[in-house]
């Protein structure tokens, strides 16, 4: 049996210049980190010889299927068959937070049933080409309106800027930041869910048609980046990040209509009346989680300003796609 756990994402800042569309003519970069809230594969033999199917798939439904072209989950399939597994093979799948919620949870999963499956068939996959084989699945394979960071996040796992260059082309730099400060960081963020989930490949492409509409609000974005880069690791106050994440979600919602909603607007007000500096919608937009950024004595009025929605903590920093039984 091979159990495989794969990071979900926070990003902070850069996100929608990860597209090639935008990078290709002005270059990109995101600033954001792998979190301690995981994606989990079990991947183990089928002796399909002792029952009436060949591959069975356990998510939010069961698949038994007899052929790999009879399985409805459309990634699940076109994976197995990009990896080779057409048979002998059950898969499980589980998650600690939901999915559609702005986490790169998709990316997560393409990442971790590729490394799951290339173990399962004695293989090594190194963090380039487990990053690169996702993103041509996603993109080429499967045609999703997707970007590049979630994959590489996955696979790599940390706190990093990624630069992209082309769509195999990108550079990962670890931020150097000290623990006292990483702390520090962590220590000031607060994660709500919306309770509302969307899909990010419809907001995507909504942004993708108004490109050339939104170029200035991309180009400011990507200059978010080396300013939270020299935050992170000089020695000015904490909280201007905390003001480049709500400088960035004000850029943000301008790229499309479908990235905020009327309860999202009243949940990021009512977060910064409560005593949060600033924070963003995360992912494509839409629903999903609220980050906020909040002084740490001010997390008790935070929490009670939103009771009526989850808080979830998390770890930033986390590890990269990782087998942990074999």
């Amino acid at each position: 049996m091979i159990i495989v756990k794969t990071p979900l994402r926070v990003s902070f800042f850069g996100g929608g210049t990860d597209f090639p569309a935008y990078f290709e003519n002005n270059g990109g970069a995101v600033l954001g980190t792998a979190i301690d809230s995981y994606i989990y594969h079990t991947v183990f033999q089928l002796p399909s010889w002792l029952f009436d199917h060949k591959i069975r798939l356990s998510y939010r439904k069961v698949e038994h299927v007899r052929d790999l072209d009879e399985i409805e989950h459309r990634p699940f399939r076109e994976i197995l068959r990009f990896c080779g597994v057409t048979r002998d093979v059950e898969v499980n799948l589980s998650s600690d937070l939901p999915s559609f919620s702005g986490l790169g949870s998709s990316s997560s999963f393409s990442v971790g049933l590729i490394k799951g499956l290339t173990a399962f068939q004695g293989r090594h996959i190194g963090q380039y080409a487990l990053a690169r084989t996702a993103i041509h699945i996603e993109r080429n394979v499967l045609q999703e309106a997707v970007g590049l960071q979630d994959q590489i996040f996955a696979a790599f796992g940390g706190f990093n800027v990624i630069r992209f260059r082309g769509e195999s082309d990108f550079e990962v730099e670890r931020i150097p930041i000290t623990p006292t400060r990483l702390r520090e960081l962590s220590d000031s963020l607060m994660l709500f869910y919306t309770g509302m989930s969307r899909s990010a490949q419809d907001v995507e492409r909504g942004k993708l048609r108004r490109l050339p509409l939104i170029q200035e609000n991309l180009k400011r974005m990507h200059l978010h980046v080396d300013r939270g880069y020299n935050i992170l690791t000089g020695n000015e106050d904490l909280s201007a990040f905390g003001r480049l994440l709500h400088d960035t979600w004000m850029e943000k919602r301008q790229l499309d209509t479908t990235v905020s909603a009327p309860q999202i607007d009243k949940l990021y007000d009512a977060g910064l009346a409560a005593g949060a500096i600033g924070g963003k919608l995360l992912g494509a937009g839409g629903g999903g989680f609220m980050l906020f950024f909040v002084p740490p004595d001010r997390k008790v009025q935070l929490r009670a300003a939103l009771q009526g929605y989850h808080d979830v903590p998390v770890a930033i920093n986390a590890s990269g796609s990782t087998i942990i039984h074999s």
